[in-house]
């Protein structure tokens, strides 16, 4: 069987080609055919595996309070990318960004200076890319929190880092389980345990 049929897809199907020098960031909106949430990491192209019930609900406890909770000159959105430099356009699970970022409909992607908070949920397969890779191109990029989400008995349980200027790295901050409570970026109070019940 060939790859393209083992993926369902036709087989006349043409999987994309990288050039010489990997893919851009302009190019996730020009490239025909990617699945939904492609990635951009070091000019490569990072696929996302389907999503497990616990990312899922997480980030809509996540998007629901942190959205909640916003003052007025910020705005929180799921999975958008965010356009680090030429060959890195990755995409957080959640985004806590400036309001005034917003470009219109047709808006495909954020800089990082857009970005008060990008907060990742890990996955199986992205272990590494949420606990070394992405908050490492984060912080040289300048966007000073992020957050680990990983999930611990069912729950979630949250790493909170803030951004050293002048090393241009992240600092431990916390690990929060049951409850998150923090003062930046903003007065943030968000109930763990309100995960396997239902948010409005």
């Amino acid at each position: 069987m060939s790859a393209a049929r083992e993926y369902g897809l036709d087989e006349d199907y043409e999987w994309p080609r990288p050039p010489a020098e990997g893919w851009t960031a302009d190019d996730l909106d020009r490239l025909p055919n990617l699945p939904p949430h492609t990635e951009l990491i070091d000019g490569s192209l990072v696929f996302v595996s389907p999503q497990t019930r616990f990312h899922m609900r997480t980030l809509r406890l996540l998007e629901n309070v942190l959205l909640d909770q916003a003052p007025a000159e910020l705005d929180v959105i799921r999975e958008m990318t965010v356009k680090l430099d030429r060959t890195n356009r990755p995409e957080p699970d959640v985004l806590v960004i400036r309001a005034d970022a917003d470009t219109g409909p047709r808006q495909t992607w954020f800089r990082p200076e857009d970005l008060v908070l990008a907060v990742e949920v890990v996955s199986a397969d992205s272990v590494a890319r949420d606990r070394e890779v992405k908050p490492r191109k984060y912080a040289a990029a300048g966007i000073r929190h992020y957050w680990r989400v990983e999930e611990e008995k069912g729950l979630p349980v949250v790493y909170v880092y803030e951004l050293d200027p002048a090393s241009r790295s992240y600092i431990p901050n916390g690990v929060h389980r049951n409850r998150l409570k923090v003062p930046v970026p903003y007065d943030i109070d968000i109930d763990l345990t309100a995960l396997n019940r239902r948010h409005p």
